[in-house]
C-alpha cells in the first residue's frame, strides 16, 4: 500500500468491506455476547462511531421504519492490541461479495493490510442500527460510511504516534498496518499503538482519498472467506445446530387467504417426541429430525375455508383496477412526472404509436431457501436466519412476542442469495413460536415448495405506451403508465418535451408481491426499450442511431456506443451462421440508468424455423457505475445478472388458479440452466471521477429487452410479453 501522509485530497464517496478470521467467527455465534461485552473480547483498542445521516426508505413495498442511533454510533470500527481490526454493519452478505469490496475499502483508507480487516455483519447485538441491505445501497452509502470512519482511525493513529515520539505529525505515514517517523525510522504497529486505549470520537466528512490513488481498492481481489463456501466449511443456517435442538415443520392450507375451520391433531400428539403447537391458524410441530417432523404432520386433520380468489386468466384485468385515491399500492409511492403537452407532442408527430406490454409474476427462487434457528433463554430470544434487513426481522419477532427489541437478537450467516426475496421474517417468527412450545431450540428450513408458494412473488404488470415521432427521428411525445409493478425506473433519460409518466397501483393484486432484484425497473426498462425499438423501426432509423439522436446524457450515449462497438453492432453473423437457412439470427439492443448506474446490453439471438426454439447467442454488456472497486467482483455481479435475467426474459412465470399455485417446484419452474447460457462479454467504464454506486440490479435489466428485440430483428414477430417464450414462435409456411 502507499503511504498516509496527513494531508489528505477531498474526492466523493466509495466503500470499505471486510475480512473475516477465525475468531470472529466464533465471536459472531456467541449469542451471549452483549455490545458492552464485545470488547471484553475484542481486547483494548480504538472504537471509532461515525454519525449516519438522512436513513434510506425502504424499498420492498413494505413498511420500514429507521431507528434513532445514539449520536456518535452509526457504524463501528475497532482496531484491537493485536492489530486485527474489526468493522461492524449491518449490511449482510447475500452471495454479492459486498464482504471483500467493503474490506478493500476498509483497508484502503486505513493502510492496513487487507489481511487484517474481518466484519461483523448483521448481528443486531453486535453491529449498529441498519435498515437493509436493498436497492444497491451498500456501496454508496455503508462503503462511505465506512471509508469516513477509516480515514478518521487512520488520523487518530499518526496523532498518537506523533504524541508517543514527542514528533511533528508531519513527518509521519501510515502504511501496512503501522505509522513510520520518516525521519528517524521508528515504526509502530496499529496495534501496539491502541493497546490498553479505548477511544471513541465522532466523524463528519473527512477528505478520502481519490480513486486515481488507490492502491488496494479499484483493483482485483479474490473473494474473502472463498475456500470456505468451496471446500463446504461455511455454515449457513441449515448447518446451525445447537443442543437439544428439534427441527419443525409448519402445516399449510392449500390455497391463499384460507381460514382454519377445525383441526384435529390428536394422532400426532400421542406420538412419543412429537410437540404440536397450535397458535390461531398456525399448525406446526417439533420433532428429533426432519423427516419424523414431516411425518406428523400427515397426522394431522386440517379443515381451511377460503375465498373465491383471481386466477391467472384475469390478472392483467385484474391490476388494471386501480387502487383507492392516495393508495400507493403496497408502498412502491412516487412514480408520476408530466411535462408539456401530450396533446401537442401527438400533433408534431409524423408517426404514433401505441402499444401494450406485460410483465408475469416470477419467484425469487434462490438456491438457499427460508431457513430459521430459535433458541430462548427465558424472555430472551435468539434466532439465526438468512434476511436481507436483520433489524426488521428483530422487530417482527419483538412484535410477535410482545417483547422489547432488546431482547432479540438476529444474526445473519452468509446467505445464498435472496434477490430481493428475504426482506421479511416469517420462517423466523415460524420457528421462534415452535422453540417456545416445543420449550427446546427449533431449526425450520422452509421446503421448496414452500418457498415457490409462500414467499412473495415479483409483481406482475401492464404497461401501456403511447408516444409520437417525427419525420427526423425526433420523439415528439412519451406517455407511459405502469399498472402495479412499480415506478422504478419509470422515467426517461430520452429527450421528449412533452411526457406523461404515471404509475397506477392495483386494487387488489391477486398474489402476494414484494422486492425483486432491480424492484420495477425490469419491467420499465423491457416496456422502454422494447418501445424504443418498435419506434426505431416505425422512424426506419436504425436502433443504436435513434436512441443517440435522442439522448443528451453523456454517460448514458458512452455505455450504448461502448457496448455497440465491443458487440459489433450492425455487423452480420459469421457466414456460417448464415448458411443455415433454417435458423434465423438477429441482434437487439437495449439500455437505461438506475440507482446511479448506466448499462447497455447487446444481444444476438438464433431461431430455429422448425421447432421455434429461441437460443441467445452471446450478450455484450457494458456498465457504468463511476469507479470501480473491484473488477473481478463487479465482472461477476454482471455476468450472474444477465444469467438470471435469461430466467424472467424467456421462461420464467408463476402459474396460479383460484389461489393456488400450479408450478411450486424446480421440476415445473423453469430458471436457466448451462445450456441456456450464452457467451457474455462484460465491458466496464471505470470512471473515477464518478463516486462509485452499486451494481447489485442495474446489470438485470436490459437482457429482456435486447432479446425481445432480437427476436424481432430475427423474425419480424414482436413480442410483449414476459416471458417472452409464454406459447412457441410459430412461423407461416
Amino acid at each position: 500500500m502507499s503511504p498516509r501522509a496527513i494531508d489528505r485530497t477531498t474526492t466523493n464517496g466509495a466503500w470499505p468491506a471486510e475480512a473475516e478470521q477465525h475468531e470472529v467467527d466464533r465471536l459472531r455465534h456467541l449469542f451471549e455476547v452483549s455490545r458492552r461485552d464485545l470488547f471484553k473480547l475484542l481486547g483494548a483498542g480504538i472504537v471509532v462511531g461515525v454519525c449516519a445521516r438522512n436513513p434510506l426508505a425502504q424499498e420492498s413495498g413494505g413498511r420500514m421504519r429507521s431507528e434513532e442511533l445514539p449520536h456518535d454510533v452509526a457504524s463501528w470500527l475497532h482496531i484491537g492490541a493485536d492489530g486485527k481490526i474489526t468493522v461492524f454493519t449491518g449490511k449482510v452478505e447475500m452471495g454479492q461479495n459486498i464482504r471483500t469490496s467493503l474490506a478493500q475499502q476498509v483497508a484502503e483508507e486505513l493502510r492496513a493490510p487487507l489481511s487484517s480487516i474481518a466484519m461483523i455483519m448483521g448481528d443486531t447485538d453486535l453491529v449498529p442500527f441498519d435498515m437493509g441491505t436493498f436497492g444497491s445501497r451498500s456501496t454508496p452509502q455503508m462503503g462511505s460510511q465506512l471509508r469516513n470512519v477509516s480515514v478518521i482511525a487512520c488520523e487518530m493513529l499518526i496523532d498518537m504516534a506523533a504524541k508517543r515520539w514527542h514528533a511533528d505529525r508531519s513527518g509521519l505515514v501510515a502504511h501496512d498496518g503501522a505509522i513510520t517517523n520518516s525521519r528517524t525510522r521508528e515504526k509502530l504497529t496499529y496495534g501496539q499503538l491502541t493497546e490498553g486505549q479505548k477511544l471513541v470520537k465522532l466523524v463528519e466528512d473527512p477528505p478520502l482519498t481519490p480513486a486515481t490513488q488507490w492502491t488496494v481498492a479499484g483493483k482485483p481481489v479474490a473473494k474473502v472467506d472463498g475456500k470456505a463456501f468451496v471446500t463446504g466449511a461455511h455454515q449457513y443456517t441449515s448447518d446451525i445446530t445447537r443442543p437439544g435442538m428439534l427441527y419443525g415443520a409448519v402445516l399449510r392450507p392449500d390455497v391463499f387467504n384460507a381460514k382454519l375451520a377445525s383441526l384435529d391433531s390428536k394422532q400426532a400428539e400421542q406420538v412419543a417426541g412429537i410437540k404440536v403447537v397450535h397458535d390461531g391458524d398456525f399448525i406446526g410441530v417439533a420433532a428429533s429430525d426432519q423427516q419424523t417432523a414431516a411425518d406428523a404432520l400427515d397426522l394431522i386433520t386440517a379443515r381451511w375455508d377460503a375465498p373465491q380468489q383471481i386466477s391467472e386468466s384475469a390478472l392483467f384485468d385484474a391490476l388494471r383496477q386501480p387502487a383507492e385515491a392516495g393508495s400507493r399500492g403496497g408502498g412502491f409511492g412516487g412514480g408520476n412526472h408530466e411535462t408539456g403537452s401530450m396533446e401537442a407532442g401527438m400533433a408534431a408527430a409524423a408517426k404514433t404509436l401505441s402499444q401494450t406490454y406485460t410483465v408475469a409474476y416470477i419467484q425469487h427462487a434462490p438456491l438457499e431457501p427460508r431457513a430459521a434457528v430459535a433458541e430462548w433463554e427465558g424472555n430472551k430470544l435468539t434466532v439465526w436466519t438468512g434476511t436481507q434487513r436483520p433489524f426488521a426481522v428483530r422487530d417482527e419477532l419483538a412484535a410477535a412476542f410482545h417483547l422489547a427489541n432488546d431482547q432479540v437478537r438476529v444474526m445473519v450467516p452468509d446467505t445464498g442469495s435472496a434477490y430481493g426475496g428475504k426482506h421479511t421474517g416469517e420462517c423466523a417468527v415460524e420457528a421462534a413460536r415452535l422453540a417456545k412450545g416445543a420449550g427446546k431450540p427449533v431449526k425450520l428450513v422452509w421446503t421448496r415448495q414452500e418457498e415457490f408458494t409462500w414467499a412473495y412473488f415479483r409483481p406482475a404488470g401492464v404497461i401501456d405506451v403511447k408516444s409520437g415521432v417525427a419525420a427526423d427521428g425526433t420523439i415528439t411525445a412519451w406517455e407511459f403508465h405502469n399498472y402495479n409493478s412499480g415506478p422504478a425506473a419509470i422515467g426517461t433519460l430520452y429527450n421528449v418535451a412533452n411526457q406523461k409518466i404515471q404509475f397506477h397501483p392495483a386494487k387488489n393484486p391477486p398474489l402476494r408481491q414484494g422486492s425483486y432484484r432491480g424492484l420495477a425497473a425490469t419491467a420499465n426498462f423491457f416496456a422502454r426499450e422494447s418501445h424504443m425499438d418498435e419506434l426505431a423501426h416505425l422512424a426506419g432509423m436504425d436502433p443504436l442511431a435513434f436512441r443517440l439522436k435522442n439522448l443528451a446524457d453523456a454517460r448514458l450515449k458512452a455505455v450504448f456506443e461502448v457496448a455497440a462497438e465491443h458487440f459489433g453492432w450492425g455487423k452480420q453473423p459469421p457466414a456460417a451462421a448464415r448458411a443455415n437457412k433454417d435458423v434465423l439470427h438477429g441482434s437487439g439492443m437495449a439500455g437505461g440508468f438506475e440507482k446511479g448506474a448506466y448499462m447497455a446490453a447487446c444481444a444476438e439471438v438464433a431461431v430455429d424455423r422448425r421447432t421455434g426454439r429461441v437460443t441467445i447467442v452471446r450478450v455484450t454488456q457494458s456498465f457504468d457505475c463511476g469507479a470501480v472497486i473491484n473488477p473481478n467482483g463487479l465482472r461477476n455481479q454482471i455476468s450472474g445478472a444477465v444469467v438470471q435475467g435469461i430466467g424472467g426474459a424467456m421462461f420464467e412465470a408463476v402459474h396460479f388458479d383460484n389461489g393456488r399455485i400450479l408450478n411450486p417446484r424446480f421440476s415445473m419452474y423453469r430458471v436457466p440452466r448451462f445450456s441456456d447460457t450464452p457467451q457474455i462479454h462484460v465491458e466496464l467504464i471505470d470512471r473515477k471521477d464518478q463516486p462509485s454506486m452499486g451494481a447489485g440490479e442495474t446489470p438485470l435489466l436490459g437482457l429482456a429487452p435486447a432479446v425481445a428485440n432480437a427476436i424481432f430483428n430475427a423474425t419480424g414477430i414482436r413480442l410483449r410479453s414476459l416471458p417472452l417464450l409464454a406459447k412457441p414462435l410459430t412461423f407461416s409456411s
